[in-house]
């Protein structure tokens, strides 16, 4: 089975251009239910049945996972399965009648209006640091980047002039996202004051750089936030992903349409986009409850 696997995890880069964490991903749920199938004698694909892939999920039931990874191990396996019918290994897809587990959907941690100028204001001041995490959160607020897209910009990636920017999502899928007059002048700011200074005349491509010169990396930026957002008196324990799910919300509950919050995020599937409408509606009724008289 192990050759099929190859195949598709192929399949995954070449074709569909995943990402390289989804396909480390896909390749850990696999390589579970391969392990599985071996166990059962099965080393052909054509032999699996409906109850073989029905019995993989009781038996990821009966280790104590959660609905959410054993639907998220379904998905891959149904992908697996699809792919080998379209290819031709086999004549039938054995996951077709198989219902996903049922979860219960999580609402992203999302900041209100007031927390949000609460962490942009945190890092007061005129020193490199505060300009440089100023001009990375205002930026982050302003486009919705996911994190990695964030530490990943070049410079050359930006147009604080025309207030847009170059953002390289998953599967390297380029888009165009405004910024806004405000992340523009503090990247500005940056760029003109402090950046010069942390590059060390090294002509570092990146945008965002740490104090020793080199490109800001994930963790370090997650650190960051996380030390802004107590010098802001935030109490929610928030990440650099909470700022991207309060720029989708907050776009939507003033009024922007669904297709240009999803274009923004880079979402390829409206589907994925459409959990903040639930954000939005959720937030509505707790603000009913807690102002009308007669909630």
């Amino acid at each position: 089975m192990n050759q099929f696997l190859d195949l598709f995890l192929n399949y995954l880069v070449v074709e569909r251009g995943l990402a390289r964490n989804s396909i480390d991903s896909y390749s850990r749920d696999m390589a579970e239910y391969l392990n599985f199938l071996d166990g059962r004698g099965l080393s052909e694909p054509k032999a699996i049945r409906p109850l073989d892939v029905a019995d993989f999920l009781a038996h990821l039931k009966g280790r104590g996972l959660a609905p959410r990874s054993r639907a998220r191990a379904l998905s891959a396996v149904r992908m697996f399965h699809r792919f080998l019918l379209v290819e031709g290994y086999v004549d039938a897809n054995p996951t077709a009648i198989i219902e996903a587990p049922r979860t219960l959907a999580k609402l992203p941690q999302i900041l209100t209006g007031r927390e949000v100028e609460a962490l942009l204001a945190a890092p007061a001041g005129d020193g490199a640091r505060e300009v440089r995490d100023r001009a990375m959160l205002e930026l982050l607020y302003a486009t919705g980047l996911r994190v990695s897209e964030l530490v990943t910009l070049a410079v050359r990636d930006v147009n604080v002039n025309a207030g847009y920017l170059m953002a390289f999502g998953k599967g390297g899928k380029e888009r165009l996202v405004p910024a806004g007059d405000a992340a523009c002048a503090a990247v500005a700011r940056y760029l003109s004051e402090v950046r010069p200074v942390m590059d060390r005349g090294e002509d570092n491509p990146y945008l965002f750089l740490t104090r020793l010169g080199d490109r800001m990396t994930r963790q370090a930026f997650w650190n960051i936030i996380k030390k802004r957002a107590i010098e802001g008196g935030i109490r929610k324990s928030i990440s650099p992903h909470t700022l991207r799910h309060s720029f989708a919300t907050h776009l939507l509950e003033n009024g922007a349409d669904l297709r240009s919050v999803q274009a923004m995020l880079g979402h390829a599937d409206l589907s994925t986009t459409q959990i903040y409408t639930h954000v939005t509606r959720e937030r509505l009724k707790r603000i009913h409850e807690e102002f009308h008289p007669r909630g």
